[in-house]
């Protein structure tokens, strides 16, 4: 197979710029996975896969991955070690890499909106705190995640590794307007507001029961007020001493526990 040697290859500069751009991304509709495990996960998930990229190292030493990944992708590339070093976004690149179609999970929802235990996410800025709460929503069995679409970018690389691969396995959805999905939703259970206010109950006392859907709001603005108006309750979690807040991947894990048990 051909080695690409220059980081001015057509196909090297597309994929440099799909994982520098949130904006090329949705262009696109396409979105890059790095890393064996990733890379496997999106073969498990049945992801459509355009483009395995591998550094000719890699090539040999994870032969039997790469083998695979060749059967599933529609295009395979091979680069020099240097060249994927520096297109790649971490520090200790293993060498594999793979384009995705973005994943549609909306067809989904309509059941789960119905019967779910869902978490909505109000502007969530940090994208290591939306890679750890989707990993959590996948651990915790969470029926689906909901975004607004002032949401950092899901399929950006950060989410995507943080994630440990629940991007690819947990049903969620991307909204334009979260109020009106929240309104939507009480036809069929209870929203919570997460927030911190004395006139919300107190996690501990609240029974959940499937449909239910729990807010998560921005990490220093909290939960919208047009979207704790949509909500039915609201919440808050307990805190000892002079503890302010806790990180938005931290309540929202405490939240799905809290709902799912």
């Amino acid at each position: 197979m051909e080695v690409i040697k220059s980081k001015d290859n057509k196909t090297v500069k597309y994929i440099s710029k799909l994982i520098s751009s949130a904006k090329f991304r949705r262009e696109e509709s396409r979105f890059v996975t790095e890393g064996v495990r990733l890379c496997e996960e999106a073969l498990k998930n049945n992801a459509h896969i355009d483009f395995l990229v591998c550094s000719v190292s890699a090539y040999d030493k994870y032969s039997d991955i790469v083998s695979l990944l060749c059967k599933s992708a529609k295009n395979t590339l091979v680069i020099e070690d240097r060249i994927f070093s520096a297109l790649s976004d971490t520090k200790t690149p293993q060498g594999v890499l793979c384009v995705v179609k973005t994943l549609d999970k909306r067809f989904c929802f309509d059941t789960i909106r119905e019967n779910g235990i869902l978490l909505a996410l109000d502007s969530i800025q940090d994208p290591s705190n939306l890679g750890t709460i989707l990993r959590s929503a996948d651990a915790l069995g969470v029926s689906g995640v909901v975004l607004s679409s002032t949401c950092c970018d899901v399929f950006s690389p950060k989410v995507v590794r943080g994630s440990m691969g629940a991007v690819f396995r947990v049903p969620f959805y991307i909204t334009n307007d979260l109020p009106q999905f929240v309104s939507d939703f009480n036809k069929y259970g209870k929203s919570y507001a997460c927030v911190l206010d004395d006139t919300a109950s107190t996690i501990n006392n609240v029974k959940f029961c499937a449909p239910s859907l729990s807010v998560i709001g921005n990490e220093g603005n909290g939960v919208s007020k047009e979207v704790i108006s949509a909500c039915t309750d609201k919440l808050y979690i307990p805190m000892h001493n002079n503890a302010e807040s806790l990180n938005a991947a931290v309540a929202a894990s405490i939240i799905m526990w809290e709902m799912v048990k």
